[in-house]
């Protein structure tokens, strides 16, 4: 483990399996301050609470259903079987509001969190709702759920989204950063949340695997930072700054992973700068097809924005 690189178990903190950069995190990450992610495990008819702070937030059931109550207010999340079944509604609180949430019948679920002073309202985002974007061609095709993008959220700070991407490709390419404001980029720290699944195909094995992806991060500047990491189901990597990509989900693996956003710039925008080496790539997908294998399953309701060539995460 690296400052960056958190296997599963290893930031866990009480009821919690991942407590990192949130307001009541016990674990320190040096620089850390715009962005946070806590995961919960709930038994049938257990319950978490998080109190108000000056912290905006939105919780993404992993795997089963939730209720979440927000002064009050009880909204239901149907949840779904897993991340690789398509969107899932989603949560977001605002800030400076207490949250409960709580499964009739246990599951996983996430939090997202920044820091935020902009009162935003309550707002539950449904699955159908949820835009579900197609990006890149070939081995490069990946699905992303935009439900905590400024095109489909009010928020202040964060940028949220989750990303699937089907086994043997490559996500989060060509490498790209976005650790400076100037023209064309913003500053945004970044958390990568993981989850990788034995790929549906024929002769996959029903137990004994090991579903594994990998991710990239290395130096944009003089700022040292060098992760080559293997991941898999709970494991978390922080990008604070440098060029990052790829995400590969290895031959007869899915990857998952969520995206936490946020930063110190004055605009709420995703703008990111490619590896001047690499970016060449995003023409060759002009004359390549979306992978059949996607959309993984949806809602018949959720809208496909369709292929988005020159889009990155």
């Amino acid at each position: 483990m690296t400052e960056w690189v958190y296997p599963l178990g290893t930031a866990s903190e009480g009821c919690w399996d991942i407590s990192l950069g949130t307001s009541d995190s016990a674990t320190e990450v040096n620089g850390w301050v715009h962005t946070g992610l806590k995961v919960a495990t709930l038994a049938a008819g257990a319950a978490v609470d998080l109190p108000a702070t000056e912290e905006e937030r939105i919780v993404v059931p992993l795997g089963g259903a939730f209720t979440v109550t927000v002064q009050g207010n009880e909204f239901q999340l149907a949840g779904r079987r897993d991340v690789f079944s398509g969107p899932t509604d989603v949560l977001y609180s605002g800030t400076g509001r207490a949250i409960t949430i709580s499964s009739a019948d246990g599951g996983r679920v996430a939090i997202a969190t920044a820091p935020a002073k902009v009162q935003y309202p309550t707002r539950l985002i449904t699955a159908a709702e949820t835009p579900v974007e197609l990006r890149g061609a070939g081995n490069c095709s990946r699905q992303v759920h935009n439900f905590g993008t400024p095109a489909a959220l009010e928020a202040d700070r964060f940028i949220v989204c989750e990303v699937i991407t089907p086994a043997g490709n490559w996500s989060s390419y060509p490498p790209h950063k976005h650790d400076e404001d100037k023209d064309g980029e913003t500053s945004l720290e970044e958390i990568y949340y993981f989850e990788t699944r034995v790929a549906e195909v024929p002769g996959a094995p029903a137990n004994d695997a090991d579903p594994v992806g990998y991710q990239r991060v290395y130096a944009s500047d003089e700022r040292p930072i060098d992760v080559s990491a293997e991941v898999r189901t709970g494991d978390v990597i922080l990008v604070p700054y440098g060029w990052h990509g790829p995400a590969m989900a290895a031959p007869g693996y899915d990857l998952y992973y969520l995206n936490v956003m946020a930063g110190p710039g004055r605009v709420r925008d995703w703008l990111i700068s490619d590896d001047p080496h690499h970016g060449w790539i995003r023409q060759t997908w002009e004359s390549q097809d979306i992978d059949p294998r996607l959309p993984f399953t949806t809602p018949a309701q959720a809208p496909i924005v369709g292929q988005t060539v020159h889009g990155t995460v």
